[in-house]
């Protein structure tokens, strides 16, 4: 049997792990903290190996069927490996992670990369004065909080119908990250990209112009517990009140996909057609006690949203504009069980899209075994399209991080 070029590198990886325990010193931590440290001897490196799996269920109901013959699916929604940790000195950062799941490889391009899409990170973040820290790689840019909340610490079974219209997932480029006090608990966090602007793994050139993202955050009570601004649910329970409000700004210039770094190619009788597209985010996260609410809101816009030919004819495709809201709220009825609820409205200009509004409402279930390392989560969501078609959906999902 043939394996692939990702099947020889992690099998390498793990043989030299294995192998070289002569040069390095080796630990297991505890559940949910990897599956290992590797720390060098002369303390110049070191490394955490993790894994994680999601498994999904999904069933699906059409009401104009009279909410018979549903559509069934089961599938391994995520199936991850991940290596982190510092090289020749703790200012000097780096994550590597790989998908392995259908899902997480996605479909390649035929226009731009034929390989499969197996990297999701490789950047590394260099600390190179006080609380500046640069970044270089492949990794999310710094858009909607929801998309920037690893899949592995969601609230709900997945992301909204906000997250999947409208982020800006990951690119490659260069981020430069800041933080500062305007008091002992005013925090601001701020953070610039210039990227690529087609999306992740694309290995031919730069086909249209490049990307660029201002973000910056506001937390007025200070820092949350264990990164909590980017985790979902209050697991820990936070004592005082925790807000954080974010603001961000991109700028795809000659964007040439429909979604600004995401969704599809709009090719035309010379190429790509491209335009500038701009896409603003603001969001919000609190948690108390508990109890918990993330919202957020976005909006897309474009130069010229008709995609042309040369000669000025339609081909047919446009850029996804429009506006989309998600609230989001939990609470925790114990320290391992939480109810949490989500309303999500999408509206493409229907001028341009010809889509009529969605709505979505999502109850959920969550039992948290070991955090969010371990836990099994479940929703219902009632979906109305334009408010010709409803749609019902139920999901069952486990998730495993070692």
């Amino acid at each position: 049997m043939k394996l692939s070029l990702l099947q020889k590198v992690v099998t390498v990886i793990c043989i030299c792990v294995l192998f070289n325990t002569n040069a390095q010193e080796s630990n297991a931590p505890k559940f949910g903290k990897g599956l290992f440290n590797l720390v060098g001897k002369d303390n110049t490196f070191s490394m955490n190996i993790s894994a994680r799996m999601q498994f999904l269920g999904t069933t699906q109901w059409e009401a104009s069927s009279g909410l018979s013959n549903p559509e069934s699916n089961m599938l391994v929604r995520r199936a991850r490996l991940k290596f982190s940790g510092f090289a020749y000195s703790p200012k000097l950062k780096y994550k590597l992670e790989l998908g392995l799941s259908n899902r997480d490889i996605g479909k390649a391009s035929s226009f731009t990369n034929e390989a499969p899409k197996y990297i999701l990170d490789a950047v590394v973040k260099w600390n190179f004065s006080g609380n500046w820290v640069l970044w270089f790689g492949q990794t999310k840019l710094p858009g909607n909080r929801e998309r920037v909340i690893s899949s592995a610490n969601l609230q709900q079974v997945d992301r909204s119908l906000l997250n999947s219209r409208f982020n800006i997932d990951r690119d490659m480029g260069i981020q430069l990250r800041h933080k500062f006090n305007l008091s002992d608990n005013f925090l601001v966090k701020e953070a610039f990209s210039i990227a690529q602007g087609e999306g992740r793994n694309v290995t031919t050139g730069n086909l249209g112009g490049h990307q660029y993202t201002a973000r910056v955050e506001f937390l007025p009570f200070g820092d949350f517990a264990s990164k909590g601004d980017y985790k979902g649910s209050d697991l820990k329970f936070e004592e005082k009140p925790k807000l954080a409000l974010g603001f961000t700004y991109d700028f795809n210039n000659d964007a040439v996909k429909n979604r600004s770094n995401q969704g599809s190619y709009m090719a035309n009788d010379i190429g790509f057609y491209s335009t500038n597209i701009s896409t603003v985010f603001i969001d919000a996260m609190y948690k108390h006690k508990g109890f918990s609410l993330m919202a957020e809101y976005s909006n897309r816009d474009a130069k010229d949203a008709l995609a042309k030919n040369s000669d000025g004819s339609l081909t047919g495709d446009e850029v996804q504009v429009g506006n989309g809201l998600n609230l989001q709220t939990g609470y925790m009825l114990s320290k391992t069980v939480e109810l949490s609820g989500r309303y999500t409205n999408i509206s493409l200009d229907k001028n341009i899209t010809g889509k009529g509004a969605e709505n979505q409402y999502t109850l959920g279930l969550s039992k948290y075994i070991v955090g969010h390392k371990l836990k099994v989560q479940t929703d219902l969501s009632y979906t109305d399209i334009g408010f010709t078609t409803n749609q019902l959906m139920y999901r069952l999902q486990v998730d495993i991080h070692f």
